[in-house]
């Protein structure tokens, strides 16, 4: 494979109502059947009107920022002082929504197109229409990385090739089936493209020439199979906010038991994590013994029938009602280790009056 990379310059300044497809058709009349366009997604906005009015400068401009922040935002993943880590209505994570104040008036802010995906279709079929030549289209942006320093450009719209480039199922020159192996080569284009774009040259369209034979016949899903599900992502949200969810989650914690055997080894892990935290004096023991726990599960009332395990609860001797308050947040400190190791609980009432304060049913 030879690839090659073109810039096209000559495109200008680009205002609402802009027709795109014209100005890069007359900045580009050398666009091959074939070729990769890679478009900033800034003029796209631009063209289609994304923009925002905002006072140039001093606290009014933050708290107008601040706003349209708070609009283009669904959820917000991490904030570190003024920086906002957020994921916008698309789906896409990243730093302030992907708002922009470069290369635009003082006094107005650029959105991101209301739909990347759409706006890659709309171009490659006026390219199409009005100059007979069939590319793809990549709508790109500048996004930072979890790990990495540096910025790079990503797909946020694409037409005319898939997102995504499956490997799964093919063998290796080793014999090696591929498990899990799926290429965003939209990504690896958009960054190709913007090593001849740059950021101030004012060369907002790229052509990548060589990787496709022809486009999709039909355009594919579009950089939206990009986005990972809620459900499999990992790493959806900053550590202090993480944090902050599972303190939540450990103040609100559901009672409940489950059917696989709670493992000693993760019970074991749960009771050393609060050992230094308790009230001295307070024991948790946790019963393994499989004739000790049938004995005491006889004499607890409320027993749960999915229950696996238990643990009993000494409190410091002897007992006073401060005490009892102290040992009733320690209890729950155990609880909440315990469902950081996916364990859920019940509290019980002891065995008898005088074995135990609690019983955690596992």
């Amino acid at each position: 494979m030879r690839l090659e990379i073109l810039p096209v310059p000559g495109i200008g300044h680009v205002t609402e109502g802009d027709d795109l497809a014209v100005l890069i058709g007359t900045a580009a009349p050398w666009l091959r059947d074939g070729d990769v366009l890679v478009v900033t997604s800034k003029i796209v906005s631009k063209a289609e009107g994304r923009l925002v009015d905002v006072p140039a400068d001093g606290p009014e401009r933050l708290a107008a920022r601040d706003e349209v922040l708070a609009a283009e935002t669904a959820r917000v993943v991490a904030a570190r002082g003024a920086t906002r880590i957020v994921q916008t209505h698309h789906g896409f994570v990243m730093a302030a929504a992907g708002i922009d104040a470069s290369n635009v008036d003082k006094t107005r802010l650029v959105l991101l197109p209301e739909d990347p995906d759409a706006s890659a279709r709309a171009l490659r079929a006026a390219l199409r229409e009005r100059y007979g030549v069939d590319v793809a289209v990549v709508v790109s942006d500048t996004m930072g990385r979890p790990w990495r320093n540096g910025l790079t450009d990503v797909a946020l719209g694409v037409a005319g090739l898939p997102a995504i480039r499956d490997h799964r199922g093919e063998v290796d020159p080793y014999g090696n089936e591929l498990q899990l192996t799926q290429m965003a080569v939209v990504d690896e284009l958009a960054g190709a493209g913007e090593l001849i774009k740059g950021k101030c040259d004012q060369v907002p369209v790229a052509v990548v020439r060589g990787y496709l034979n022809a486009p999709l016949t039909d355009d594919d899903t579009g950089a939206r199979a990009l986005i990972r599900d809620a459900s499999m992502d990992l790493f959806s949200l900053g550590t202090a906010e993480a944090r902050a969810a599972g303190l939540s989650a450990a103040a609100t914690l559901p009672d409940g038991t489950g059917e696989a055997p709670a493992d000693p080894a993760a019970v074991g892990r749960a009771i050393t994590a609060v050992a230094g935290a308790v009230a001295p004096g307070t024991v948790f023991t946790h019963v393994t013994d499989a004739g000790v726990r049938a004995g005491l599960v006889a004499t607890v009332p409320g027993w749960p029938a999915d229950a696996s395990g238990l643990v009993l609860c000494s409190p410091p001797t002897p007992v006073n009602p401060p005490d009892l308050v102290r040992f009733g947040g320690d209890v729950h400190r155990l609880r909440a280790a315990l469902a950081a190791e996916h364990i859920p609980t019940v509290l019980l009432p002891p065995p008898t009056a005088t074995t135990a304060a609690a019983t955690l049913a596992l």
